[in-house]
């Protein structure tokens, strides 16, 4: 790693008119890699994450919430009424002397308040703008749905995921995680790079228009392939293609095993001492065999896992070049020294609650520095930091705003 070699989105400002976790997560991505994130918040009010669960006390009675944790490390806090003249006034000059800003409230918002890309465009041409929502904002794309609300679930719903996510016999679902939120927050992320590097070339910006709809069924490419060449819709606890596939219970617990080729199933049947299940008939293929799982196949990899723990499963496929792992819960991958390792965790001392330790970027660059570990700022903590340094406010400008609660 190079000593003086700094973050790739060094001197890059962005504004985060943004609430809950898309848009938020989108620029703590950025921000992970040298970004000047500058988080813009209601007064007196903030994120509405700032107020979710779970809520943590310190000893004083302060409270922080672990929701809002979760996805604004690295960030500065700037408060800002955009619904007032006096705030939309602000905003425009942010704008001028920014790169990027990143929206994800209901579409509609900003042009009410007179914000909206084609004003903003104009004070500064080289903006991009990347506004997230439920179906998609641009009117060369507009659908039947662009109009409606959405959440996480909702995009998850439509997208086909939670069809194919749980068992035959109950109904589909959530997969357990803010899937729609944090990949739109991802394509977002990676949308403002490559609008960065367009910009490089031509001098211009653009606007990219996310929808959590288009990102969720285009994870569901493996069902939506199937249907459009077979006629065939996957169903939930339904392998068709691939056995054994999923999760597999061991004496403490879940392991997780795939077989994808036959070279692979040999080698299993040997594991589990059962070589006479590389010539059954009913074992010949993945698709035969995923047709034979629950009745044949299933009741023999059971009992030979049922009397060993997740690790002696693992050792005994791994021997063998198989790939498998346990299936692990929140304090297993908290404890997990291999993610230590990895420098996978951030330890960062948060002004409430002292030092605690929160998820970090997944991304390794080899040349670049480590990654960066401010804490997440207290609502409107660099307001008049910003003010002062970015548009040169006067400390008199600054308590005008602040007095007619602009700021």
């Amino acid at each position: 790693m190079s000593e003086n070699r700094q973050k790739p989105l060094h001197g890059i400002r962005v504004l985060g008119f943004e609430q809950q976790v898309a848009g938020p997560y989108c620029t703590m991505m950025l921000a992970h890699q040298g970004a000047d994130v500058i988080k813009i918040e209601r007064p007196g009010v903030g994120d509405s994450s700032r107020e979710m669960a779970p809520i943590v006390k310190n000893e004083k009675g302060e409270k922080n919430s672990g929701y809002f944790l979760r996805f604004n490390l690295n960030k500065r806090s700037l408060t800002l009424d955009i619904t007032v003249p006096a705030g939309q006034q602000v905003f425009k000059e942010l704008v001028a002397v920014s790169d990027v800003v990143v929206e994800n409230f209901r579409p509609g918002l900003m042009k009410k308040n007179g914000v909206d890309y084609p004003v903003l465009k104009k004070i500064n041409p080289r903006l991009i703008y990347a506004a997230i929502s439920g179906f998609g904002t641009l009117p060369q794309y507009s659908g039947p749905y662009s109009d409606r609300p959405a959440y996480d679930i909702i995009s998850q719903a439509m997208g086909g995921l939670m069809h194919t996510c749980g068992f035959e016999d109950r109904p589909p679902a959530w997969l357990g995680i803010a899937l729609g939120d944090i990949y739109s927050g991802v394509m977002a992320a990676y949308g403002i790079t490559l609008a960065l590097i367009d910009r490089e070339k031509t001098g211009e910006g653009q606007y990219l228009d996310i929808s959590m709809y288009d990102n969720m069924a285009s994870l569901s490419e493996r069902y939506f392939t199937a249907y459009s060449l077979t006629g065939s819709v996957l169903q939930r606890g339904q392998e068709q293609y691939i056995a054994p596939w999923g999760p597999f219970p061991a004496k403490d617990g879940y392991v997780a095993l795939i077989i994808a080729t036959e070279r692979d199933w040999g080698k299993f049947c040997e594991t589990i001492g059962r070589p006479d299940l590389i010539t059954d008939p009913r074992c010949q293929s993945g698709p035969l065999r995923a047709k034979n799982m629950d009745s044949f196949i299933r009741p023999i990899i059971e009992q030979w896992m049922n009397d060993k723990t997740k690790e002696e499963v693992c050792a005994a496929f791994l021997s063998k070049g198989l790939p498998s792992g346990p299936v692990q819960d929140a304090r297993e991958v908290f404890n997990c020294p291999h993610l230590h390792r990895r420098d996978l965790f951030v330890e960062t001392e948060d002004p409430i609650l002292g030092k605690i330790k929160l998820m970090g970027s997944p991304l390794k660059l080899s040349e670049t520095p480590e990654q960066l570990n401010k804490p997440v700022p207290l609502l409107g903590q660099h307001t008049e930091e910003i003010l002062r340094t970015v548009l040169g406010y006067s400390s008199e400008k600054i308590r005008m705003l602040s007095q007619e609660k602009v700021i």
